[in-house]
This record gives structure tokens, sequence and C-alpha cells, in this order.
């Protein structure tokens, strides 16, 4: 499988390749400040599964995390924290039908607790290298 992705105003493209190690929403102080809510949606793909194809992003680190961003509309195409064998695709950035996570990750950063059907993880799951802690809402 392969997609194509594009900051808002075009100048960058992206292929995606493959599927998802995972899609989460996470509620880290980095993602809260960097996309201006209580949590953003990320698919996590392998490193080597998206590729930039047009345009050159800028490196941006608010806080931790560097982002590739768009010069010119400022969308941020992905994230990759130092060392992280993947990239975080936004999910407003995806198809919309290919978007289903699987768990909150973060929690002890929410704002408000959400309350759904998935687990709510305080740091990550043990898939992640977390403790598995989940959230008392």
């Amino acid at each position: 499988m392969s997609i194509e992705i594009n900051c808002l105003c075009g100048e960058i493209k992206a292929t995606i390749k493959g599927k998802p190690i995972a899609q989460v929403y996470c509620h880290c102080d980095d993602c809260q400040a960097a996309f201006g809510g209580a949590y953003v949606g990320l698919a996590l793909y392998p490193t080597e599964s998206v590729t930039i194809t047009e345009g050159t992003p800028t490196v941006w680190t608010y806080k931790s995390n560097p982002r590739r961003i768009c010069n010119k509309c400022g969308t941020i195409v992905f994230t990759q924290p130092e060392g992280a064998y993947f990239r975080g695709i936004n999910q407003t950035l995806l198809p919309q039908d290919l978007f289903k996570a699987s768990c909150h990750i973060q929690c002890q950063h929410s704002i408000l607790p959400v309350i759904d059907d998935l687990p709510h993880y305080t740091g990550f799951p043990a898939s992640f290298g977390g403790s598995d802690e989940v959230m008392d809402w």
C-alpha cells in the first residue's frame, strides 16, 4: 500500500509505503504545544516508509520532538523523536478512512479526561517500552 500526503499548501509532498506500526492519540505536552490542541492523532510509520518527494521541509523543535514543517504554510508533515524508529504522521494529512487509533498515550499530560472505549496509558504501552499503566479517570 502506498499513499501520498501533502502539506496544506501543497509545497511539501510525501509518500508513505506500507502499514503503520500503530495509530494513537498523543496527549504529551510537546504535541499539545506544537499542534495547539489537547491531543493529536498520529499514525506511526517506520522511518524508511515515509519519504519526502517534493519540497524541503524545515526541522523545527518546540520543546523536545523535532518536526518537519512546511516553510510556506506551517503544516507539520511529520514528527520524529530523536532516536525513534518511526515517523508520526498527523491524522489530518491521511485519507479520512485510514486513521483508527488503538489507544491514547502520555495521558499524564491530559488537560481533561477523554472518555471512550480505548485504553488511556499514563505514559506508553509495554509494546512501546512503557509500563502499561493506565489512567483512572
